[in-house]
């Protein structure tokens, strides 16, 4: 899943990355709201964690910016005011939640969590078929039986998962799960493809990780042809 800080405070910034980055997420930051707002305008993310106070434009702004122009990613703002007022101006504007500073990591993780959950409309435990994650405990299953991934390959199926049904090209992928273009990632994409299909499908009889050929990949539970 792949996040965009929008924090003008270095020392934060590069602690929310890390922390992040660390949970296996994708992460870009930015330091004030007009370069958050085209970034926002230009690539595509999953989330949003947004400063309130911050230079060339404030957090609140750039949500309304966002809004009118119908780019509904999910909103976090921060920010060290903790009046009730300011809270309801930034949900009012369009914001999903709102973290005052200070705050212990922990809790922010898990509201990256829920709302993640929340802006894709899905369900805390992900599934299709028989198969089975949970984000929080990181395990995977099929049919009871444990799966051993990767931190990328779970990566990859997490995404794969909140985006099941849709045809997803080698780009949005490459955005999504390694936060690279996939013009310099060779292919990469396709041996990763490879080796979660190997584990999630291979004992199998209904396939779940199909292949379009010339388009991308999709994940959708499809029983074989008799």
């Amino acid at each position: 899943m792949r996040i965009l800080v929008v924090e003008d405070a270095l020392k934060v910034a590069s602690f929310i990355k890390r922390g992040l980055e660390a949970s296996q997420y994708q992460v870009d930051v930015e330091y004030d709201g007009e370069a958050g707002l085209n970034r926002l305008f230009t690539d595509a993310y999953d989330l949003v964690i947004l400063d309130v106070m911050l230079p060339k434009m404030d957090g609140f702004r750039v949500v309304e910016a966002m809004r009118k122009q119908r780019v509904n990613v999910p909103v976090l703002l921060l920010t060290a005011r903790g009046a009730v007022e300011d809270k309801v101006t930034g949900l009012d504007v369009g914001a999903n939640d709102y973290l005052t500073k200070p705050f212990a990591f922990e809790e922010l993780l898990a509201r990256v969590r829920a709302l993640l959950r929340r802006g894709v409309a899905g369900p805390e435990i992900l599934e299709i078929a028989d198969l089975h994650l949970d984000p929080a405990k990181h395990a995977v299953t099929r049919a009871g039986k444990r799966i051993d991934l990767t931190a990328k390959e779970f990566a990859l199926l997490e995404y794969l998962l909140r985006r099941q049904g849709q045809v997803l090209s080698r780009s949005v992928i490459a955005q999504h799960v390694w936060g690279v273009d996939y013009d310099t990632f060779t292919n990469v994409i396709d041996v990763y493809i490879n080796y979660l299909r190997k584990k999630i499908d291979s004992e199998f009889t209904i396939k779940l990780l199909h292949t379009v050929r010339g388009t991308g990949y999709v994940l959708k539970a499809e029983a074989p042809e008799s």
